[in-house]
Formats: structure tokens, C-alpha cells, sequence
């Protein structure tokens, strides 16, 4: 698949995930319209054929099918007979914007984690050490583009340890209590 000058396989554009409770099909649906939607596939732009599509990511045919008459009747591609399927203008189409988009990310992320054995609790905490760490580095760089020295997480342990997520023991409700009695008033 050729996009933006570089040669990019469908099976790194396509990450699947057999195993999860998602269908398949339905993972590389949103996949689509994520690349759809985030600018990825323009309008106009020609997608591979189903069998092309099928065969690099490993897929049966008529799954790849069923994906493309999906998105052909939700308004994302247009298919051409012998000419092929190409991605339609979905500017103005109600509701496709980044936000959209963002929650359809979002979705699969929360998906993905609970599969993995984490509460609702734990995927905030983790997607807020995310969040912070990704802040922390937008700024340092902002900071390190004014300045002429080049400041790293390899010079400063303390960098590196940044945006980890650390679970710390709850106290025992017991002494919470007599801790806050004790404080400082706070």
C-alpha cells in the first residue's frame, strides 16, 4: 500500500487481534474509519482490493467484503465497478470529526485493557500517568526548543522515572484517620 511517498504493509496499518471480544471484521471497520476520519485516506484515495486487503493481513475474503459494503452503506467509500473502492468526502458527513474519532480510540482502548484484567479504576489511573507523562514531555520539548542545551531523561534519573505508574499500598482506614487528625489542618 502506498501512502505519502512510502510504501506501507496493510498488516502494520492493520493490527488485528484474534483474541479479542471484538470481531474482527468489526476491528478493521473502525480501524478504516479511523483512517478515514484522522486524514490518513483522503477523499478520492483508492483502498486495496478486498482480495489485496485479505491476503496481507491474513483475513478471509468475504470478511474484507462485508467490511467494505459496511462502509460503503455508512457513507465512507464509494465503489466503482472494475475500477475499485475509493474513500468518499466525509467533511460534511454529521458527526465525522475528530471527535468521533477519538472515541472510537477510546472505545478500543478501554476494550483492549479490560481484557487484560483491569478494572475501570485501574485503566483511569493508567491513561492519567499516560496523560502526564505525554504533557510532561510535550512541555519539556517546548522548553528544550527555546534553550540551546539539550536536557534528556538520559542525564537525569528522576526524567526517566516519569509517567510510571506506581501503586502504593492504601493505608488501613484506621490510620487515614488519625493521620488527617494529626495533619497540619489541611
Amino acid at each position: 500500500m502506498v501512502k505519502l511517498g512510502k510504501t506501507i504493509p496493510a498488516g502494520d496499518l492493520f493490527e488485528l487481534d484474534a483474541a479479542s471480544s471484538i470481531p474482527v471484521w468489526l476491528q478493521l471497520k473502525n480501524r478504516f474509519i479511523y483512517l478515514i476520519t484522522s486524514g490518513f485516506y483522503l477523499p478520492g484515495d483508492q483502498l486495496p482490493t478486498v482480495r489485496g486487503l485479505a491476503a496481507e493481513v491474513e483475513v478471509n475474503y468475504n470478511t474484507v467484503s462485508k467490511v467494505y459494503q459496511s462502509l460503503e452503506e455508512d457513507g465512507y467509500i464509494v465503489s466503482k465497478r472494475r475500477l475499485g473502492a475509493f474513500v468518499a468526502d466525509v467533511s460534511d458527513k454529521p458527526g465525522v470529526d475528530a471527535s468521533v474519532t477519538a472515541e472510537i480510540v477510546t472505545a478500543e482502548y478501554i476494550q483492549r485493557c479490560s481484557e487484560l484484567g483491569l478494572s475501570l479504576e485501574d485503566i483511569d489511573a493508567q491513561f492519567t500517568a499516560s496523560l502526564v507523562a505525554a504533557k510532561a514531555k510535550r512541555d519539556r520539548g517546548a522548553r528544550s526548543a527555546g534553550n540551546s542545551k539539550s536536557e534528556g531523561a538520559g542525564n537525569d534519573p528522576q526524567e526517566a522515572r516519569r509517567g510510571r505508574l506506581v501503586k502504593f499500598p492504601e493505608p488501613a482506614a484506621a490510620d487515614a484517620t488519625d493521620e488527617r487528625s494529626l495533619g497540619n489542618g489541611a
